[in-house]
């Protein structure tokens, strides 16, 4: 029993220890590190470019490629912790998610009655963060793309600039919206994102002249590495 005792004290010391270096490593706070840690082990996520997400001024708006229920536990673990997470109704409600959702501020919206909110507005150009999480399969001339539009006003009203957020390889775990002919039960996962850039930035660089399209051409940006590789 003692000897019992003493590999679990030094287990969690290792635990502890790493979280630790996490924690500096990354620039996440050591409560977040500690939630992130399974997360990390399992799936042995690559996070290599997290400091340089975390790094981007604000008003910024994190719009993250939301194609399993890992998104929110992710994100809530590595994005500033004074970052506001707008999160649909089954990520707000969900049990295993809670711990994650004590890291950070968040509001429950149903996604499909996003609109121009002016608290978030306020948010933003106060100085604020937003993370909102886009689910995959929308496509532009369709109800659901008034999505990007909320989005794509919320951000120009709060002078926000956008940093596209994807997690490669959630869509091949076992908690995937669509699941996969491919799933693994821990398939590696990495972090990417593009730098921050205004919707005007983008509109110019897309050479779209709506902002809710400069917005879903700037995700599908993110997103097409992996998309090609499954092809």
């Amino acid at each position: 029993m003692i000897l019992t005792g003493k590999i679990l004290l030094l287990l969690l010391m290792a635990l502890a220890a790493y979280s630790g270096w996490l924690a500096y490593r990354l620039g996440i706070s050591f409560r977040q590190a500690i939630f992130y840690l399974p997360l990390k082990l399992f799936y042995r996520v690559d996070d290599s470019s997290v400091r340089g997400i975390r790094s981007a001024p604000s008003p910024v708006v994190y719009v993250v490629s939301h194609r399993s229920r890992l998104e929110p536990a992710l994100a809530l673990s590595l994005l500033p912790d004074n970052t506001l997470h707008i999160l649909d109704a089954h990520s707000a409600r969900s049990a295993w998610l809670e711990p994650y959702r004590e890291l950070a501020r968040t509001i429950a919206f149903n996604t499909e009655h996003l609109f121009v909110n002016r608290r978030l507005v306020r948010h933003l150009r106060g100085g604020g963060r937003l993370a909102v999480y886009l689910p995959d399969g929308i496509q532009p001339n369709t109800k659901e793309f008034r999505l990007y539009r909320a989005i794509s006003r919320i951000a120009e009203s709060g002078r926000a600039s956008i940093v596209p957020l994807h997690f490669e390889g959630t869509r091949y775990t076992t908690s995937a919206f669509i699941k996969p002919e491919d799933k693994k039960l821990f398939p590696q996962i990495q972090v990417i994102a593009l730098p921050a850039k205004t919707i005007l930035e983008l509109a110019a660089l897309s050479g779209e002249r709506g902002s809710s399209h400069a917005l879903y051409a700037r995700l599908n940006e993110v997103r097409e590495p992996e998309d090609a590789k499954a092809a």
